[in-house]
């Protein structure tokens, strides 16, 4: 199925410049958003994955269905605060300031393998905060699964090389 073709472009949002990818679209379209979970299953199933992380709050969207087709178990890295148990966190940088990202501290047993959801790779910035807390745990990130990879801005490349693979079910150039 041809993903790029579901997802809306948006010109100049959330500022000038900006060619915002809008996933609503792909969303609401019964069809889309079942063609894109079953793609993201028949990639991942058989891999010995223990569990899927999905990345607020986008990743909820794609990882929870996809744990469940897999059935696996789903664990969700909040942003700070949002957790109600104990939780670590991993502070990153943004392009103006920097953020913070949780997850439970028994979210991840060592030796488990893990692979980490979310809906867009930009920079790869939190995607690869999410990488660092679910190594710090013990846990091994077999990969990285995004709906739309942004090549120009360069997150697949430096996800690559920490080490870390990736795979997205499209691609828009530009930013």
């Amino acid at each position: 199925m041809d993903f790029t073709s579901l997802i809306r472009t948006i010109p100049d949002y959330p500022k000038a410049g900006i060619q915002f990818r809008d996933i609503t679209t792909l969303l609401k379209n019964a069809n889309g958003f079942h063609a894109a979970i079953n793609a993201l299953a028949e990639r991942y199933r058989g891999q010995g994955i223990s569990k899927i992380v999905g990345i607020e709050a986008r990743g909820f969207i794609f990882g929870a269905p996809l744990a469940y087709a897999l059935q696996l178990g789903f664990v969700p890295i909040r942003k700070q605060g949002k957790l109600p148990g104990a939780a670590m966190g991993h502070d990153y940088d943004l392009e103006y300031g920097s953020d913070r990202i949780e997850i439970h501290h028994d979210a991840i047993s060592k030796g488990e393998k893990v692979l980490i959801v979310d809906d867009l790779l930009a920079t790869g910035g939190t995607a690869h905060a999410a990488v660092t807390l679910v190594q710090k745990m013990g846990g091994e990130v077999v990969e990285c699964a995004f709906l739309i990879d942004l090549p120009d801005v360069g997150g697949k490349k430096r996800l690559e090389q920490a080490g870390i693979p990736v795979f997205a079910l499209c691609e828009f150039e530009g930013d």
